[in-house]
């Protein structure tokens, strides 16, 4: 019996498309690689039919951003009904909003830096030092690091007036993690150490001064708290398959930043970093992630994967 032909969807109408694109072409190399049957389809923002007119048997959506990886696109897959990787749309588009997660953090005691939701006319109730950002949007686009009221003020009238919203969240000095998470196993913490002080979109993908640490030298009740945080939201929120945790580390402790649902694939991402460290080369993370979606069936099926 013939191996399922998997379509690996990249591209869309996000401000990570080529990231998307770049991820894409490393997921499809290391499917093949893998022994999979792979098409690779670049797509702009496609309608319903147009996804159904698209062959192959399981889908590999690698798009980031809020209609790849927010919950249109996984929307526009559960009406396929093949299996994809991936999260739920219902579950994409929470984790997609900001605030949405971190409200949910909260509620569970994971901590995280006090923010607020502003729309046009708000008064800003965080104070500077503050990072203003989409609460929508991913790798750092438009992110500024704000010390004055002033610069606060602009700084979130800019994202307002592009993006309708902006998330104002306290600044919190302090070191990067970010913990990725494969099925029901979580993966090695990285921290992050970019060379002009801030992880943007630049030193995310285009410089090569950003230094990588695979398992940090940190006290082991702080290593325990992210963990263990990861584990519980990801439980909560419905996680499937694949995901990534971001944290600031200071003297205190752990807080968390924000859920990303569909991680990079490209040669400078996180997730196959991790994945590296555990023992599993590119092409075992790509195979392990599309034998998760063949499991659970079609696109409907609600199961979620559940962390030990």
């Amino acid at each position: 019996m013939s191996k399922p032909t998997i379509v690996v969807l990249m591209g869309g109408p996000d401000a990570e498309r080529e990231v998307s694109v770049s991820s894409g072409t490393a997921v499809a190399l290391a499917l093949r690689q893998a022994g999979w049957p792979v098409l690779d389809e670049i797509i702009d923002c496609p309608t319903a039919s147009e996804i159904a007119a698209i062959p192959g048997d399981v889908v590999f959506p690698a798009l980031h951003g809020p209609w790849g990886e927010g919950g249109p696109l996984q929307a526009l897959l559960e009406m396929d009904g093949r299996p994809f990787v991936g999260s739920s749309s219902r579950v994409a588009a929470q984790c997609m909003d900001k605030a949405l997660t971190k409200q949910v953090a909260r509620d569970l005691g994971v901590r995280t830096p006090n923010w607020c939701h502003a729309r046009r006319g708000d008064i800003l109730s965080v104070p500077p030092p503050a990072v203003v950002k989409p609460n929508d949007d991913g790798s750092s686009i438009d992110l500024s690091l704000c010390d004055t009221q002033d610069q606060l003020d602009r700084a979130a009238e800019r994202v307002i007036s592009k993006r309708g919203s902006a998330l104002v969240e306290s600044r919190i000095c302090g070191r990067e993690m970010t913990v990725s998470v494969l099925g029901n196993q979580v993966l090695p913490i990285i921290e992050i150490q970019p060379a002009s002080g801030c992880y943007d979109y630049e030193a995310k993908y285009d410089r090569e001064d950003t230094r990588y640490l695979v398992s940090p030298d940190l006290p082991e009740r702080v290593t325990a708290e992210m963990r263990k945080a990861t584990r519980t939201l990801c439980n909560h929120l419905g996680i499937r398959d694949v995901a990534r945790v971001d944290f600031l580390v200071d003297g205190t402790g752990s807080w968390m930043l924000e859920v990303n649902t569909m991680p990079g694939f490209t040669d400078h991402s996180l997730l196959p970093m991790a994945a590296s460290d555990s023992g599993m080369s590119m092409a075992d993370l790509c195979n392990e992630l599309v034998k998760m979606a063949i499991s659970r069936g079609s696109a409907t099926t609600t199961g979620v994967s559940h962390l030990d």
